[in-house]
């Protein structure tokens, strides 16, 4: 087996890891069900949560370093096998079984966001972003975010969860579309990245993860990762495709499977969301219930 696809999936399995170790102190993070920016200060301080905010990072580190020895379709859906990765460890620390369903919807997504990614086209021309555009970017991104964020408790927990994932991905998809240009352009030139873009990359960056972590909280951890997972690199890849010029599918035929492949993610989304499989530590749930019930003063 080729080294970059052993970085790419023993990535996918520290970006598993480093998000479930992470869920484990969002849900029992003091404050509302949607918590507000103060709520990143106090993850900050839990020994756990950085634990697993290092192997996020060890995990983005490997799948950048697979990429340099391999092409983008071959390691970019190695990654994915990260959701498989992400349901087995949540239902481990929680002590619950793994569904059949939840893995039969895991495969779903899985195989709908490989499709999708295979059919794109990726260029290899140093990309370029006017300062502008990116403003403009970033700004509706945040913008969508914001709303979102600010009506989420009147939400049930799924619909919560996939909302805040799906902004929330949107917003690291943004990140990496931005990362993209400014890396590129640092290779020739490392000074290239003191600038602007930069700054929104570093702002969009940190917006996503507050609203990640906010999804994390629901307890619905496999659903909150999966459309994490899509909306990440399909935003990602719209970046490229539409504001950088690297091309979309052109064929009809190319066209109607990526439509039919992201049909299926979305509905492997949608079913592990309204599984019952969820942390029962979470706001609402069980083990929560038990706890506010035991220590309710009299």
């Amino acid at each position: 087996m080729p080294w970059p696809v052993i970085l790419a999936v023993a990535g996918a399995f520290s970006l598993a890891l480093g998000s479930a170790l992470q869920e484990r102190d969002a849900v029992r993070a003091p404050g509302r069900q949607v918590a507000r920016a103060g709520f990143l200060l106090h993850l900050l301080r839990q020994p756990r949560w950085l634990i697993g905010s290092a192997a996020v990072v060890l995990g983005a580190s490997l799948h950048l370093i697979a990429l340099s020895g391999a092409p983008l379709t071959t390691i970019q859906p190695l990654g994915v096998t990260g959701l498989l990765f992400a349901i087995v460890l949540s239902a481990v620390f929680n002590r619950q079984r793994v569904g059949v369903s939840q893995i039969i919807a895991g495969v779903a997504v899985m195989g709908g966001l490989v499709g999708v990614l295979l059919l794109f086209p990726h260029g290899s021309d140093t990309p370029v972003l006017p300062t502008t555009t990116a403003l403009v970017l970033a700004g509706a991104t945040i913008g969508a975010g914001v709303i979102v964020h600010l009506t989420a408790h009147w939400m049930n927990r799924g619909t919560r969860a996939l909302l805040l994932a799906l902004v929330g991905g949107a917003a690291l998809g943004t990140t990496s579309g931005l990362a993209r240009v400014v890396t590129a352009n640092a290779l020739g030139d490392w000074t290239r990245v003191i600038d602007w873009l930069t700054l929104l990359a570093v702002v969009t960056a940190v917006f996503g993860a507050l609203l990640m972590q906010n999804a994390y909280r629901t307890g619905h951890f496999s659903a909150a990762y999966a459309t994490l997972l899509i909306t990440d690199p399909v935003v990602g890849v719209a970046i490229g495709a539409f504001l950088l010029g690297e091309g979309a599918p052109e064929t009809p035929g190319a066209q109607v499977g990526a439509l039919a492949f992201s049909g299926l993610a979305i509905a492997g989304t949608i079913a592990l969301a309204q599984a019952r499989h969820r942390n029962p530590e979470a706001p609402g749930g069980r083990r929560s219930s038990e706890k506010t019930i035991r220590f309710r003063p009299r």
